[in-house]
Parts: structure tokens; C-alpha cells; sequence
């Protein structure tokens, strides 16, 4: 990931202009652990960029920006942290407009302390950020957006995304009744070109418009997918491929009478995937899902409850085209209990992306969310903007029993950090009972660590009533890759020998 890259070939320059010569060395196929201890070495990430979209195009809308950086060993004192917006974008009708700059909606504090800030309106910016030394790993930004009427009202959250080169969003539409725009964000000072490509359940979709797009620099593009095609697909899935520079992507999905959220994207393509934390009053739950390859798929479907995996009645498999978007609905599938969904092959493994839409509430009350399907957690996942009472941490383990700690930070107004460790059973998803810091003041952060056992994959929801709505919000915790194996370098003289 473009994230996580270290200025390795800084080093590696500095040491050859002592030497003359170096190399960098693996361990061989017959190496020892000691070989191989001595052959990397995880260091903390130097910089990391985010990209956040612009909230909304509603003027009832009110924001909320959490920044949040956890402390991590070896990064050292020094660094810093900006946000500042994103200075041009495209009206509706495809216009380019000049924006004034405006003021950041937060200064990120220093590591291990979040620090908050708010934006109302529909005038709210994209925000392009960057972090360096200590400030760099793990740095995350939440941006919560509360919209109290109209197509998409409800609670619209979305972790800043770390630009890349391609994205996978199953999910997505240009149905009746769906207004979804992908945002894109250039955070650098080139313009990026990317190809947009639509895959709906007969296959792709022409959208002759999609392929090419310039992104200018240091700015965003909100793009109606319904102006691509003319085509309507109740389940869509966009693939995204920049083929120069990079750039942030999330979708808006939003829904005239179900409320709306950002999807982002899947898990890169994998024959065994996981979508966590479905919350446990979900009404009605969605899978769609992809095979981007030439072999059609064949996925077990399970849910990891509390008690270990159930297998949805009358839908045990789902058999996915190659080529085409598959969607199955599984109605309240996690029936009053925490659950995740368990996507393995039946027999041969087929890379696929997939994600859910869920519904919580009962007719004019439902409201939307997305979920993704997520990587495991390796390291560490941090995940901001949580409040004492509005907060659910989902933990699932899909293979092994897993032992994980959970640390709450410090408020961003005042608060004592906290950490309480959870044992995840084998097979089973658990709404663990969130530590808060105590004289909590503000939002806080919380950072998942795995300690020991199998792999855990986590996600957070943030509920708010909104007149009898049940407004709600996920976002998964992938790991956030706060630091890379780096080679070490040996001096090889031999080679300047004859």
C-alpha cells in the first residue's frame, strides 16, 4: 500500500556512499527464525496521506471530524500533522468551480490524543492530510455526518481513506429511488487518470464516460455513477483503476426513503473473506457480491454468531458469475444477536470482493449502512470519534480462539487512557463491553491488538436516534499498517573485486 512506504532507498544510499557497495539480504528458503529476525526489522511508517470527501451536498447537514494518531514505539518525537481542503471540484452539471481555501475543520493533536472539530452545512470541503514521523503511524481522521431530512438522512460515517491505485465497491447502484456518487480525491500535485468500470448482474456495463477521467491535483470528484450508464442496476459493483498518479475513493449511497452511508471499499479480491460486525437488531441484510476473474465462484455462506457458525436457512451457498455482480438477501439473519458473515470456498477457491448492505428500523424508520468485507487485524486498528454511550465494538474470530486488547484513549477534551483485554472463542463474533476513560471529555479513540491465537477481524458502529430513526453508522478496523518490514542492509565488498 502507497501508505506504507519507507524511505528504504534513502538508507540504502546513505550506507553505500560508506561502503561503496551494499546489498540487501533475505533469509534463504532454509533460513532459521534467527535468520530471519535478523534479515527485517518492523519499523514505524515515516508519512501517511488521507483523503476524506466531502461530507455532504445537504445544508442540514452537521459534521464531525475526529483525528487520532496512537502512540507507537520507535516513531520517535518529532513529526507533524496537517489537514487543509481540497481547493477545486465539479458542480453537478460536470463544471469545473474554483473553491476559496478554508480553514481546516481540526488541527490533529499529539499522539496518543484525538482531537476533534465540527463543519455545518453543505459547503463543507474534501480534506487532503498528511502526517510525518511519530504523528505518521496508524494516523487515522473519522468524519461523521449527521442529515436530519432528505435523501440520504441519517447518520453518514467514513474512516479518510489512504489514496491507492485501485478499489473494489460491491454494493453500489443506479436503481430507482438511489442516488450513489463515487468521490474521488487527489492528494498530490499531479493530476491522476483513472478508469472507472461498472459491473452489473449480466456483466459490465458500457460507460465509455468513466474511462480516462482526470483527477486534477489536490482535489476531488464527485461522480453521479448514474451519468456512466444508462443502464439501472439495483446491485452494482465499481471498480476503480488509476493509471497514473493516486487517488482516495469511497462511495455515497444514498436512498430516498432508507437513509443512506459511505460504502468503501472491499477487501482485495480472496477466496475466503469476512464482513464483521452486523449489528445484532440488523431488520434486513444484503450480500452482494464479485468474481473480477474468468472462473464463476462458489462460497459457503455462514454467520459467526456468539455461539460459533450458523448456516442462513435457504441460503447455505452462494454461486457467484464470473464477471457479473451476485446479490442474495438474507433478511435478519443475525436475529437479536452480534454477527459477522464467514465467506468461504465450497470447493475450489475463487477470488471474490463482496460487501453488505444493512437496514435497522421498520418501514418510514429504516435506515442504511455498509459493510465491507475487511482484512484481519495483524497488527493494530485504531478507530476514532466514539462517545461513552453510542459506541459498539464488534470482535470476530473466524478461525482460532483469539486474545485481543482494546485500549480507549484520552477524550479529546480530557480523560485517563484505559485497556482491557477480550478472549474472541473460536468461530464467534462478540459486541465486546467497551472499556471508556475514565473523566471522559469529548470523543475517543480505540485501538484493537491482537495478543495472541487466530486472526480477528473488527468494526464499529455509531447509533444516534433522529425522531424515532434508528441512525447508524459502521466502519471496519483493518490493520493500519503503522509499520513495514524493512531489509536490513550488509556491506558485500566482494563485489567491487574483479
Amino acid at each position: 500500500m502507497n501508505r506504507t512506504t519507507l524511505s528504504l532507498f534513502a538508507g540504502t544510499a546513505a550506507l553505500a556512499a560508506v561502503t561503496a557497495v551494499a546489498t540487501l539480504t533475505a533469509p534463504d528458503a532454509t533460513g532459521t527464525d534467527a535468520d530471519t529476525a535478523r534479515a527485517a526489522a518492523q519499523l514505524p511508517v515515516e508519512r501517511t496521506s488521507l483523503a476524506c470527501p466531502a461530507p455532504s451536498s445537504s445544508d442540514l447537514a452537521e459534521t464531525a471530524y475526529t483525528s487520532f494518531t496512537p502512540v507507537t514505539k520507535g516513531a520517535g518525537g518529532d513529526g507533524k500533522a496537517e489537514l487543509g481542503s481540497a481547493t477545486r471540484k465539479s458542480t453537478d452539471d460536470g463544471a469545473k468551480q474554483e473553491d476559496e481555501p478554508a480553514k481546516p475543520a481540526l488541527k490533529p493533536a499529539k499522539p496518543g490524543t484525538p482531537a476533534a472539530g465540527d463543519a455545518s452545512g453543505a459547503d463543507a470541503p474534501a480534506l487532503i492530510g498528511t502526517a510525518e514521523g511519530a504523528y505518521a503511524p496508524g494516523w487515522t481522521v473519522q468524519q461523521t455526518t449527521e442529515v436530519t431530512a432528505g435523501t440520504g438522512r441519517g447518520l453518514q460515517g467514513v474512516n479518510c481513506t489512504a489514496p491507492d491505485t485501485e478499489f473494489w465497491f460491491p454494493g453500489a447502484s443506479t436503481g430507482a429511488g438511489r442516488t450513489d456518487y463515487l468521490h474521488l480525491t487527489n492528494p498530490d500535485d499531479s493530476a491522476a487518470v483513472v478508469d472507472i468500470e461498472l459491473y452489473g448482474k449480466d456483466g459490465a456495463l458500457e460507460s465509455p464516460a468513466g474511462e480516462g477521467m482526470t483527477v486534477p491535483p489536490r482535489s476531488t470528484e464527485p461522480i453521479l455513477l448514474s451519468t456512466l450508464t444508462e443502464e439501472e442496476q439495483t446491485n452494482l459493483t465499481v471498480h476503480v483503476i488509476v493509471r497514473g498518479g493516486r487517488v482516495g475513493a469511497a462511495v455515497q449511497a444514498l436512498d430516498d426513503k432508507l437513509g443512506g452511508d459511505w460504502l468503501t471499499a472491499s477487501a482485495d479480491p480472496a477466496g475466503s473473506l469476512v464482513l464483521p460486525g452486523i449489528p445484532k437488531d440488523a431488520t434486513a441484510v444484503r450480500l452482494v457480491a464479485f468474481s473480477p476473474g474468468d472462473t464463476d465462484a462458489d462460497l459457503k455462506v455462514r454467520l459467526a454468531s456468539p455461539s460459533g457458525l450458523i448456516t442462513p436457512a435457504g441460503s447455505e451457498t452462494l454461486h457467484v458469475k464470473a464477471g457479473m455482480t451476485t446479490a442474495i438477501d438474507l433478511g435478519e439473519v443475525t436475529r437479536g444477536e452480534a454477527g459477522s458473515l464467514v465467506l468461504t470456498p465450497t470447493d475450489r477457491s475463487v477470488p471474490v470482493v463482496a460487501a453488505v448492505r444493512v437496514l435497522r428500523g421498520k418501514g418510514a424508520g429504516q435506515e442504511t449502512a455498509f459493510i465491507p468485507a475487511t482484512e484481519a487485524v495483524e497488527t493494530r486498528a485504531s478507530v476514532a470519534g466514539n462517545g461513552a454511550k453510542d459506541t459498539t465494538l464488534s470482535l470476530t474470530a473466524p478461525g482460532e480462539t483469539a486474545k485481543v486488547k482494546v485500549t480507549a484513549s484520552a477524550g479529546s477534551e480530557g480523560g485517563t487512557p484505559v485497556s482491557r483485554t477480550y478472549t474472541i472463542k473460536s468461530a464467534t463474533t462478540q459486541d465486546v463491553e467497551l472499556p471508556v476513560p475514565s473523566g471522559l471529555k469529548g470523543t475517543y479513540a480505540l485501538t484493537v491488538e491482537p495478543v495472541s491465537g487466530g486472526p480477528v477481524h473488527a468494526a464499529r458502529t455509531l447509533t444516534a436516534n433522529q425522531d424515532g430513526v434508528p441512525a447508524f453508522t459502521v466502519q471496519t478496523l483493518p490493520d493500519d499498517r503503522g509499520t513495514v518490514a524493512v531489509p536490513q542492509v550488509e556491506e558485500d565488498l566482494s563485489v567491487l573485486q574483479d
